[in-house]
């Protein structure tokens, strides 16, 4: 009887643990199959990208990191959505992706490439810097994060060279609302944009055009001792420049007569020259 009832105990014991391991089969095999699903939506991305079927490629690509967002393949999945969009200018769903991605996976390896590729989408929006800053100053800003947070990173160079073509737009907009101004007679606005030029993006080349609007709207008001010493910053460092030429002419009005009679004359010598090969 003692037997008996061990051996049922026994069975009942054998029966409880094949229960349980029965579950952990289960769940391997799905967990295996899934992150083949995964390989093989990442694989299709890639695939409709390479034929040219950006928005099928983002879909598969969205896809895969949906299925397993764990897996080694999700971050690789998101970046590369966003790439098929970039690629096919569809910036907005893009910039979309990318900041999504940021905010998910901010401790990824390639990071400096996403924040790369923010920028450069924020940077091809741009068009006419006379009448929207708002792609330029965020372009700018991204690419300013990507250098102070990967200072090595190959990225960083190209983002280095397109911050100084971002300044020289700018510098081009405080230029071109300066002179708006200064044909309005609003002395103090044009003063102001000129002045930022100097301040922010004296690198760039617009800093001599600057330098000589100041000249010329201090002269014009009165302010002669104000013109003559941006007048001396502008020719001490641009001496050759042809807006120093024009700022010495501010100051001596015979200087361009001078100029320009002595153009003509040379005019007269070239024709005479001409003229005699022929004789």
């Amino acid at each position: 009887m003692i037997k008996i009832k061990l051996l049922n105990i026994f069975l009942i014991l054998s029966l409880c643990v094949a229960c349980s391991k029965e579950p952990i089969k289960k769940s391997i095999i799905k967990e295996k199959s899934l992150d083949l699903q995964v390989f093989e939506s990442y694989q299709e991305g890639k695939k409709a990208l390479d034929s040219g079927d950006v928005l099928f490629a983002a879909k598969k690509f969205n896809e895969a990191e949906k299925l397993f967002p764990q897996s080694e393949w999700a971050p690789k999945s998101a970046l590369m959505a966003a790439y098929s969009y970039y690629i096919q200018d569809y910036y907005g769903d893009a910039i979309a992706e990318l900041e999504r991605f940021l905010k998910i996976y901010p401790y990824y390896q390639d990071l400096d490439y996403a924040y790369y590729l923010l920028g450069i989408c924020y940077y091809e929006q741009i068009v006419d810097e006379k009448k929207d800053t708002q792609s330029i100053l965020i372009s700018k800003e991204t690419f300013e994060l990507l250098i102070d947070n990967f200072p090595s990173s190959d990225y960083s160079n190209d983002a280095s060279f397109k911050l100084e073509l971002i300044d020289d737009i700018l510098a081009s907009k405080e230029i071109y609302i300066g002179r708006y101004y200064y044909e309005k007679k609003k002395w103090i606005p044009a003063i102001n944009r000129f002045k930022t030029v100097l301040d922010k993006y004296d690198d760039t080349i617009y800093t001599e055009e600057a330098l000589h609007r100041l000249v010329e709207v201090h002269y014009r008001i009165g302010l002669k001792e104000e013109a003559k010493k941006y007048a001396k910053l502008l020719g001490y460092n641009y001496q050759s420049s042809k807006w120093y030429e024009k700022t010495y002419s501010i100051f001596d009005k015979k200087y361009e007569k001078n100029k320009k009679k002595k153009v003509k004359k040379n005019k007269r010598g070239i024709v005479k020259k001409i003229k005699s090969l022929f004789n």
